[in-house]
């Protein structure tokens, strides 16, 4: 709604309005197109088959209108154009290594349009519409009283990357130059770009970042920071292209690769996940970071997939619907792509990949700031013992880990059949670790542990599925997991809350790419 007030608002300083009808494009399109004896039609081309279905539904209306009118698709939404590619986007490398590294050599990054100063006379219309309300959509505004609070619109996406005075927080605070080494944080407003919203819901384009980041190098430094910011935005990319020649089965349990393996579907863990209930301070906090603002950093997002996958065992499309619903930078392509590298039934050359919770608290939240912040009866407790407070001062933890101890005051994980993820990736065995790769975050190996690194058989088989199939062919979780307001975006559906609303340098090898940028 936020968006939607602040283009009208942008379009009236330039002389226009915007015409706002509520209802199915395939219905409201033709019906406009007709009163207005329009030739063209023009959208933003998109990859994802429910999308596609749309553009099929309001090309094939428009052509029944019987006037010529026909639906011009343009594409956008990515850093590189697909046209500018040097391959076709069906042989798009599968790894994303080789893929960044054709493209960087081989294309060029288009400049974006400049916007007229006037792109008036505004037609003659006697009801322009008005911006709906959550009461008139039948939602309950809600009020974000903790973590950062997102402003939909494009004024207020400018406001994190143009150079204009105190608006600027990157170019006021200089955070471009270090945004390498502060975007694995996980408390405050600006450890990361955090344009992704505003991307997401085409408020800002990858191309004009590209270009201010082109202007920060020019006029203040240039380094691996910078750079990153790009990185992040080319991975965006990847998963746009990627979702092309995957199609559907993207979506599908076995991922690109089809691998297979037993997953598990219990209601009551997904529930303690979801809820943030989970007896594991580091998980719980990010999960209600995520219930509470529509937001969790790119290194939560790692943890609690990690969690989910692994340590639970879950079926990994059950976290990607909850993000899916959850999430104000949503996007299927991204959403999607980066749980299918999560759960190892991705593009990863590293199949595996497994982030330890005492790592990982150790690494990125050592004083228990961040679970303190967002698990209040934490805060009274000492530093040290914040992550592992135990079940006198906090709750039981819902499954033992399936590698790693936390050191003192960690709890000692109990052995256990594995709930489900792939079969035998996981011993039961509970070994004293104290050491963690750096890749990985999985134990080091030594002759005691070998049999804890689990590795995939599954060969690589790609069956891309024609994008006309449906996205998700198993049984959708009951309405009760998804809660009442579940709202997907591409199924027009609106459950955002009033006030809310990806060279040569080595890739980072614990990053959700291209997410929280």
């Amino acid at each position: 709604m936020e968006c939607l007030a602040d283009l009208r608002k942008n379009l009236m300083r330039r002389g226009l309005n915007l015409l706002i009808r509520s209802g199915k494009p395939e219905d409201i399109l033709p019906s406009l197109a007709k009163d207005f004896g329009a030739h063209t039609v023009f959208a933003h081309k998109e990859t994802c088959s429910e999308e596609l279905h749309v553009e099929r539904l309001v090309d094939k209306a428009l052509k029944r209108v019987g006037n010529g009118t026909k639906l011009e698709l343009i594409w956008g939404s990515t850093m590189y154009h697909k046209d500018d590619l040097p391959f076709d986007v069906l042989e798009l490398p599968d790894i994303y290594t080789q893929f960044r590294k054709s493209v960087e050599a081989n294309c060029r990054i288009r400049s974006s349009t400049r916007i007229p100063v006037s792109i008036g006379p505004t037609p003659c219309v006697d009801n322009w519409g008005d911006v709906p309300t959550l009461g008139q959509l039948g939602l309950e505004p809600q009020e974000v009283t903790r973590g950062m609070r997102f402003v939909g619109g494009e004024s207020a996406g400018l406001g994190r990357s143009v150079h204009k005075g105190c608006m600027s927080v990157f170019y006021l605070q200089d955070l471009l130059k270090v945004y390498k080494e502060t975007r694995n944080g996980m408390l405050g407003p600006d450890y990361s770009t955090k344009f992704s919203p505003w991307l997401a819901f085409g408020c800002i384009s990858p191309r004009f970042i590209y270009e201010e980041v082109q202007r920060y190098e020019r006029e203040r430094v240039a380094n691996n920071s910078t750079y990153w910011v790009l990185f992040e935005l080319l991975w965006r990319d990847y998963f746009r292209f990627l979702s092309i020649k995957c199609g559907n089965s993207l979506f599908h349990l076995g991922g690109p690769r089809n691998v297979q393996g037993e997953w598990s579907q219990d209601k009551r863990l997904f529930e303690s996940w979801r809820d943030g209930k989970t007896g594991y301070p580091l998980i719980d906090a990010n999960m209600k970071e995520l219930s509470t603002t529509g937001f969790m950093s790119n290194r939560g997002r790692q943890i609690v997939c990690s969690f989910l996958v692994r340590d639970m065992g879950l079926d990994w499309r059950m976290g990607a619907e909850w993000f899916e619903t959850c999430l104000l930078d949503y996007d299927p392509c991204s959403n999607y792509g980066n749980w299918t590298y999560g759960a190892g039934v991705g593009n990863d050359p590293r199949e595996d990949r497994y982030f330890s919770i005492p790592k990982q608290a150790q690494n990125y939240d050592p004083e228990g700031e961040y679970v303190a912040f967002w698990v209040q009866q934490l805060r009274r407790l000492p530093k040290e013992k914040r992550h592992w407070p135990g079940r006198l001062m906090y709750m039981d933890t819902v499954v033992p880990l399936k590698h790693g101890h936390g050191g003192g005051n960690a709890q000692t994980s109990r052995g256990s059949k594995s709930r489900g993820g792939f079969r035998d990736n996981h011993s039961g065995r509970q070994p004293l670790l104290v050491t963690f790769s750096k890749s990985t975050g999985l134990p080091r190996k030594n002759s005691t542990e070998q049999e804890l690194i689990a590795t995939h058989s599954a060969t690589h088989t790609s069956p891309y599925p024609h994008l006309s199939l449906s996205r998700r062919p198993f049984t959708p979780l009951p309405q009760s997991l998804l809660q009442e307001d579940r709202v997907c975006r591409h199924r027009m559906r609106l459950r955002r809350p009033s006030h809310l609303p990806r060279n040569s340098l080595p890739r980072d090898p614990d990053d959700w790419y291209g997410a929280e940028r």
